[in-house]
């Protein structure tokens, strides 16, 4: 395998304090994940001990609020942070993505109480969480969900099967959106759940193509009972809650995408500068060299995209079309870039022995969680053209 260690991103951050958070998780993953990422995910093993390590470092928290044990990191700097954690293992940085997309509810739409209660031990207490939204036959239709929710005094008893759970069985915590009223999306409500409450369980992990690692599974709610304490927002307004945390999560993929995909040219560009032939490199042969500057070009410009969206989050703007712009192009560059770096490597690069076969398995993935890429279709046209059928 080459011996051509890639150039680290060269990357615009906003403060000194930005930049060692940086190499703070450059040095985390060059160490504690990148070694370890191939032989674990053909294992098909969750890297718990990574996570706690992240949490300890003050990595699980960071667009969250300092009081409440965040970093107070703007999603400028946590979704680079995130890049760089899925460039070493996908498994890792979209576990982190995931986490903070589960931790969203209670922070944006949480009571002060619920706040103080449950924030520092999901920020930066070592838990890990799960978001429940998707069901079996609720998948890009999230509003027809079926799990329910059904008042008992100063309880809620919910019932019902979430599917294509990451951390399901593993996780410390769920946010589960269940129906507490009419048909619809005004008929959802939000809900914190312990993920050792009685009449939770997990089904087995699904087998995948890619992220081995990662567990995805059904989470089966068989009368589980939490206090009304544990409902996030007001009754009815889950759906809304739901919507608002998959636009800053679209971000979150996008940036794990660009991650792999960098991953992936770091590679190609490693292997074709060393591998010989016909008497030269053949990162020489012109047609080789335009795969490779293509690939760069298509990285540079979905991270610019990215980060234009997370800026306008920072800035207090709209930001759901450009979310949902930035995670379909970033998904699709993912697939196109591991793809060709796959080509690169030709017979070498469809074997285990080097890793650009585990990128393009795991890029796609990447076009399908948080809303396929159709739906951000659906979503960016939505934004142009006004709602269908008017």
């Amino acid at each position: 395998m080459p011996d051509r260690a890639p150039q680290p991103v060269d990357r615009q951050l906003p403060t000194d304090e930005a930049r060692d958070l940086i190499s703070l998780v450059r040095d985390i993953a060059q160490r504690e994940i990148a070694p370890k990422a191939a032989e674990e995910e053909d294992a098909g093993r969750f890297p718990r001990e990574v996570f706690t390590l992240l949490s300890e470092s003050g990595l699980l928290g960071l667009p969250y609020d300092a009081e409440y044990g965040g970093g107070d990191q703007p999603y400028e700097v946590y979704l680079q942070v995130l890049e760089e954690l899925a460039a070493a293992r996908l498994t890792v940085g979209l576990g982190v993505s995931v986490h903070t997309l589960a931790s969203y509810a209670l922070a944006s739409y949480g009571t002060k109480e619920q706040q103080v209660e449950h924030l520092p031990a999901m920020l930066g207490g070592g838990l890990l969480g799960a978001y429940c939204l998707s069901e079996p036959a609720s998948g890009s239709d999230a509003a027809s969900l079926r799990t329910k929710a059904v008042r008992d005094g100063d309880d809620w008893v919910i019932t019902g099967t979430k599917a294509w759970i990451t951390h399901g069985g593993i996780a410390d915590f769920y946010t589960v959106m269940a129906r507490t009223g009419e048909e619809g999306p005004r008929g959802i409500t939000a809900f914190l759940v312990p993920g050792d409450a009685e009449g939770l369980s997990a089904a087995a992990p699904e087998k995948k193509m890619g992220m081995k690692g990662s567990p995805t599974a059904q989470v089966h709610f068989d009368g589980v009972r939490v206090g009304d304490d544990r409902r996030i927002g007001e009754e009815g307004q889950g759906f809304a809650i739901a919507l608002s945390a998959l636009d800053s999560g679209r971000l979150g993929i996008a940036a794990c995408a660009i991650g792999v995909a960098q991953a992936a040219l770091d590679e190609a560009v490693a292997y074709a500068t060393e591998r010989r032939q016909f008497g030269k490199p053949i990162a020489d042969f012109q047609g080789l060299r335009f795969m490779l500057a293509d690939m760069a070009t298509q990285i540079e410009a979905g991270r610019a995209l990215y980060l234009a969206a997370a800026r306008l989050r920072d800035a207090g703007r709209p930001f759901a079309k450009q979310a949902a712009m930035a995670k379909l192009h970033c998904t699709d560059t993912a697939m196109r870039v591991t793809t060709d770096a796959v080509q690169i490597l030709g017979g070498y690069g469809y074997t285990a022995d080097f890793p650009a076969e585990r990128y393009m398995r795991e890029a796609k993935v990447l076009q399908i969680v948080e809303g396929t890429n159709q739906i951000q279709r659906m979503v960016i046209a939505r934004h142009l053209a006004g709602p269908e059928g008017r």
